[in-house]
């Protein structure tokens, strides 16, 4: 929800910090590294029973995703391979912390009430793909009452209700499963409605991407002349045909080729002036 609708807000607050962390000598990917270990540690205080520190954790842990978009930009290092790594990140250090919330729940409440935070990791690891897959096709999966910020948000406020009182933890995880659900649910429709229409041509690379080295090399060596600078090229360019098109056409195309066919020549001679008898005279 954050995202689809306040992301230009969110973009304008965020881009001082980056540029000031940038200043500094922070990287984005020592954000998302930092982040990523933020949510170990999260994960092993909430495992241990300590749910009002969790929440305490939950800002060092959420934050560094805040941050590592505009530092990349600031610093000019935005790329596919961050963006991935990004990505990768987070699906990893969602099923971590839920795996902290699993192994509470292991520890305090019995039964199958252990399984309801792998559900809610299926579930929200489903929203992210619906995202991946429809901006791969070309749409747009954006929005949701469920995005990474409210989960967050939502988790904070499940671990305080378990902080309170420890029966009020289970319900509020149903809670967060169900709001979820519905995300999941309602981006599945958005993204069937939107596929109703025409396709669109241009479904994997569209407007506003994030650059990489390699693709600023195609295209820039797509609008360069390619032979004007490598000679070799350039050589090998001025020859009309190859070696085989060449040895069909007459035409040889290098020296060996040209000792060859004279060899070639001279024994067919022979072959002839031993069957004429002319061999000799």
């Amino acid at each position: 929800m954050f995202d689809g609708r306040w992301r230009g807000a969110v973009d304008r607050t965020t881009k001082p910090v980056g540029t000031a962390l940038v200043r500094v000598g922070v990287t984005a990917d020592f954000l998302t590294i930092f982040g990523l270990a933020m949510s170990v540690v999260t994960a092993f205080v909430v495992g241990t029973g300590h749910l009002f520190l969790g929440v305490v954790l939950l800002f060092p842990t959420g934050l560094p995703d805040l941050f590592d978009g505009p530092v990349a930009k600031a610093s000019g290092s935005a790329s596919v391979r961050g963006a991935f790594f990004d990505s990768v990140a987070d699906r990893i250090s969602d099923a971590v912390l839920f795996g902290g919330v699993a192994w509470y729940l292991a520890a305090r409440h019995h039964g199958e009430m252990v399984l309801l935070p792998f559900a809610i990791v299926a579930v929200t690891s489903l929203v992210s793909y619906q995202r991946a897959k429809a901006e791969l096709l070309g749409l747009s999966a954006r929005g949701g009452l469920m995005e990474r910020a409210e989960r967050f948000i939502l988790l904070g406020v499940c671990f305080l209700a378990g902080g309170v009182s420890a029966s009020a933890f289970v319900p509020a995880l149903w809670v967060f499963f169900g709001l979820v659900t519905a995300t999941a649910l309602g981006r599945f429709v958005t993204v069937w409605r939107e596929a109703e229409g025409p396709p669109r041509v241009e479904a994997r690379w569209r407007e506003g991407r994030v650059d990489s080295r390699w693709r600023a090399w195609r295209e820039a060596r797509a609008r360069r002349d390619v032979f004007g600078e490598r000679p070799l090229l350039r050589r090998y360019a001025e020859q009309p045909v190859g070696r085989w098109r060449a040895r069909r056409a007459g035409v040889t195309s290098s020296r060996t080729g040209r000792v060859w066919r004279d060899r070639r020549n001279a024994r067919s001679g022979q072959r002839v002036a031993r069957r004429t008898g002319t061999r000799g005279v």
